[in-house]
């Protein structure tokens, strides 16, 4: 089985390439320089030359607050190129394993959101990449659309490294916690789409799942939990770390007060486990 990882250099991109290291799968990784799905012909020609059996597309347009004033670099990267991806996928018969957000939600719930509930983006990111969604549902290829939250990992930029890069530059932080999500270790991610990967089949019905971390918690309680861990390994943390209100640290994209996803459809469909992101935490920082 062929598969062509889209976004290879990206944190979940590197995350993959971990996962499917041991495997027998014919695996292809594309960055930006050799597939850019901003060029929609182009891609087309490579997907299409290529053929693989799946393509797992972990690229996107992520810069939230970025992404409100470049509203076409977003849609176009988030929403067009993933609709040009799909509508090739359905003509050459290739599944398509598409990584998407809890941004789709306006935040404003109490429960957790299943894959049902109703969708309302409250920035152009959530827009762009709800637009990508429906594209891929529009297009008739075979698709498994995953969203997460809260995504952390030893690559890339996220949040666990910016805690750790702040907490050794400063005594005090100051950290939002009324914004509750559920972390999500990118690994854990890869291990999910790999241990699909072997389910996949005709039989397979597309659609959505949600996929993140076991537990709930504000981002003030994940940078506490980060601290202890970096605490333990005897790693320079702030004295003082204060919880401030979303209202105290004011940010040009809306973020949603609630991202809890609702993970029991992709648990009992596909036998996974949700993040265990306390475990995440201390491998990542083992492992930097």
């Amino acid at each position: 089985m062929k598969i062509l990882v889209l976004g290879s250099k990206g944190q979940l991109g590197c995350c993959l390439a971990d996962q499917l290291s041991d495997t027998d799968y014919e695996v292809i990784y594309t960055s930006r320089s050799e597939i850019d799905m901003a060029d929609l012909a182009q891609t087309k020609v490579n997907i299409t030359n290529l053929r693989p059996n799946i393509i797992i597309n972990a690229s996107a347009y992520t810069a939230v607050d970025k992404a409100e004033d470049d509203q076409q670099e977003a849609d176009k990267i988030n929403h067009l190129a993933v609709a040009n991806i799909a509508s090739t996928c359905g003509e050459i018969g290739c599944w398509l394993i598409h990584i998407s957000t809890d941004y789709v939600f306006d935040g404003a719930a109490s429960h957790p959101y299943g894959e049902n509930a109703e969708t309302n983006p409250q920035g152009v990111y959530g827009d762009s990449k709800l637009k990508g969604e429906v594209a891929i549902q529009s297009s008739g290829c075979k698709h498994l659309i995953i969203r997460t939250a809260w995504v952390y990992s030893e690559y890339g930029n996220n949040f666990l490294k910016t805690m750790m890069r702040l907490g050794a530059d400063r005594d005090e932080l100051s950290v939002v916690g009324d914004q509750i999500g559920c972390p999500t270790y990118a690994q854990d991610i890869a291990k999910t789409i790999v241990s699909i990967l072997s389910g996949l089949d005709l039989k397979r019905s597309s659609g959505i799942y949600h996929y993140c971390g076991d537990e709930p918690c504000s981002w003030y309680e994940f940078a506490l939990a980060i601290f202890l861990e970096a605490d333990i390994h005897g790693l320079k943390t702030p004295s003082s770390v204060k919880s401030i209100t979303t209202a105290e640290y004011p940010t040009p994209a809306i973020r949603p007060t609630y991202s809890v996803l609702d993970c029991t459809n992709i648990e009992s469909v596909f036998h996974v486990t949700r993040s265990n992101w306390r475990d995440g935490i201390k491998t990542v920082i083992d492992r930097l």
